[in-house]
């Protein structure tokens, strides 16, 4: 039997050019194509209810299992590696788009070389694929860091943290009040009804912007 899984990090994210691609691949090669089973949710968790019934339930020794794209799978080197050696343990093949090597039939006569060579190379593309995987997830989350940081000291919060009371701009005039020693902060906290965490929140984002 063979069965396709695709994956999107997001609800936003369309699942077609997955889902069509494993469509193609199996109608321009005559396989029977079964099922594909889809998720919307990040790779970094297996926690995925389409692929836990097909890895689970219906997946059997003998079957082909499609993917359009190693990191549909995980965006984890290790997680990757333990998936596709939980495959191999159970006998079913693991097709990936992606990695055309992965795809390929080899007659019947061909040899054991012949089968150990192409199972070797298949193993060092998918480790290199698979570290590619992560350095890229790596590099985003790293980005997204910065980015949240960045709003952060720039007083956008509205995205990543707890809606604004104020904007940074219209706090930083009120403050000026207790620099000048106009009045006191617990003064201003009641002047602007501001809670006391709150409050000092916004006294570290000014600080940290006019340092």
């Amino acid at each position: 039997m063979f069965y396709g899984y695709h994956r999107v990090s997001t609800k936003e994210q369309n699942l077609d050019r997955g889902v069509d691609g494993i469509k193609s691949f199996c109608e321009k090669h005559n396989y029977p194509l079964q099922k594909i089973f889809v998720d919307k949710i990040s790779g970094k968790t297996f926690d995925r209810p389409r692929y836990t019934v097909l890895k689970e339930d219906v997946l059997r020794e003998g079957d082909t299992l499609v993917i359009y794209e190693l990191d549909r799978l995980a965006r984890n080197k290790k997680a990757i590696c333990d998936e596709l050696r939980y495959y191999e343990e159970h006998g079913i093949r693991v097709m990936i788009l992606d990695i055309p090597t992965t795809t390929i039939e080899l007659p019947e006569e061909a040899d054991k070389m012949n089968k150990l060579i192409t199972e070797t190379i298949n193993k060092v593309i998918i480790e290199i694929y698979a570290m590619q995987a992560e350095t890229e997830m790596q590099r985003r989350e790293k980005r997204q860091r910065e980015g949240i940081e960045e709003k952060r000291l720039h007083g956008n919060w509205e995205e990543y943290g707890r809606k604004r009371v104020m904007s940074a701009k219209d706090f930083a005039k009120h403050y000026q009040k207790v620099i000048k020693g106009e009045l006191g902060s617990l003064e201003l906290m009641r002047e602007l009804k501001m809670k006391k965490a709150t409050y000092y929140r916004y006294v570290n984002e000014y600080k940290a912007n006019h340092q």
